[in-house]
């Protein structure tokens, strides 16, 4: 054990035992705030080197995720690499209080307060190694009373858009140089690339066009660099109280493009809607898994009232919806598949009509135009020999659709 190690592990010990007795829950968690209130630099300093040395790990063994604390953490330290979750030996352990002491030692008095309120915090992190800027995506929780935290690695260098394999009319609709407004959805679970679509997206914008683009986000992923756009970011709860009010007070920053994190709730929906209605480009993502399921899930967000209203208008506004996944592939890795459904004028009839069902048929028929489904493309990718048939099946949203296309593909060969 180094000696930094040994140095961080007693200070982690010294403040762990400090706890009282007795103290459980959320007032075990303040009590261990207001101990690290009274550290001096020297214990600050080695906490936080510590908690840099677990994410060093993160980013040489090439994991998306680190997690550790809490009761399931059964005090180990664990990393996902190449889509397996598996504990790392060689990190030592973490006790739970040890656990609680190092997640809030890189935390502000403001952001303790929040994780004591809501028993949940989302920051974020950044490390400088060399000329290179390393950003984390942090969430820290409550497990069975005691704090816990996920921390997913952004990618230091953004995957260059034309990687994607959008057809070219999905890429007049994501850039600015040909569509100046109109709402577009990047949907998708946790950890299917989300942001980093919406940050190849940022790019492909930043070196083509002279504009200003406004991203909201919460927590900020990626810093990017102005280059021909200047690029503000702001971060909710730290720059910025929510969503909604992020994207309003974008209206009076003059803005080419917006972009909102998440559409998590009712009034960030309407908010989109409304901003997108006056002539905005602005791009969202949703943690849905197909582009018919996006359309149900805003609607259904909305009060019934409203729901005939805001379908006509999102029939109006939007213009693309991509829904994506990260597979894993034959060598190992991850690739993305994705779905694909553009605002065709049947496309707008049937979601004006509440007709979203006719729409996966549309999106099988609009290959010419860019349009793609799921399990189409994951066809594409088995038939280049990327992903396994099983892989194909797990990840496909129409397991019968998934089945008829890959035999096929096979009958296909046989002929």
């Amino acid at each position: 054990m180094s000696a930094d190690l040994a140095n961080a592990m007693e200070v982690l010990q010294r403040l762990a035992v400090q706890i009282p007795d007795g103290v459980f829950g959320v007032e075990r968690q303040m009590e261990i705030g207001k101990i690290l209130a009274g550290t001096n630099a020297a214990e600050h300093l080695a906490l936080r080197l510590h908690f840099e040395r677990l994410l060093d790990r993160e980013i040489e063994t090439n994991a998306a995720d680190l997690a550790f604390g809490g009761f399931g953490g059964h005090g180990k330290i664990w990393y996902r690499t190449y889509g397996a979750m598996r504990p790392d030996p060689d990190m030592g352990t973490l006790e739970c209080d040890q656990a609680g002491v190092l997640i809030q030692s890189i935390l502000m008095e403001q952001q303790r307060r929040q994780l004591y309120e809501r028993r949940n915090l989302d920051f974020s992190y950044s490390l400088v190694r060399g000329d290179i800027i390393h950003r984390f995506r942090c969430d820290a929780y409550f497990d069975l009373d005691h704090c816990a935290v996920a921390i997913r690695a952004v990618q230091a260098r953004i995957r260059p858009y034309k990687d994607l394999g959008f057809h070219h009319n999905v890429t007049k609709i994501m850039s600015l140089a040909h569509t100046k407004s109109g709402l577009t959805l990047i949907t998708g679970i946790t950890g299917s690339g989300k942001s980093a679509t919406l940050d190849s997206i940022v790019e492909l914008n930043n070196t083509s066009v002279d504009g200003h683009i406004v991203i909201i986000a919460e927590p900020v992923e990626y810093v990017h660099r102005s280059n021909r756009c200047i690029i503000r970011h702001r971060e909710v709860g730290r720059d910025v109280l929510s969503f909604k009010e992020g994207t309003i007070q974008s209206l009076r920053q003059n803005p080419d493009i917006i972009i909102i994190g998440e559409m998590r709730d009712p009034d960030t929906i309407l908010t989109a809607l409304e901003v997108t209605d006056s002539g905005h480009k602005v791009f969202s993502t949703l943690h849905t898994s197909s582009a018919v399921e996006s359309l149900d899930r805003i609607i259904a967000e909305i009060p019934s009232i409203e729901q005939e209203r805001v379908r006509n208008r999102l029939a109006d506004v939007l213009r693309c919806v991509v829904s994506q996944k990260l597979v894993p592939s034959l060598d190992g890795k991850v690739i993305l598949a994705k779905e694909v459904m553009l605002m065709t004028p049947s496309v707008r009839a049937a979601i004006k009509n509440n007709n979203t069902q006719e729409i996966y048929q549309m999106i099988s028929e609009g290959g010419e135009l860019g349009m793609i489904t799921m399990e189409q493309d994951l066809r594409r990718l088995h038939g280049a020999r990327r992903v396994s048939v099983d892989m194909a099946m797990n990840f496909a949203n129409n397991k019968r659709r998934m089945e008829q296309l890959l035999s096929a593909g096979q009958q296909s060969k046989v002929i």
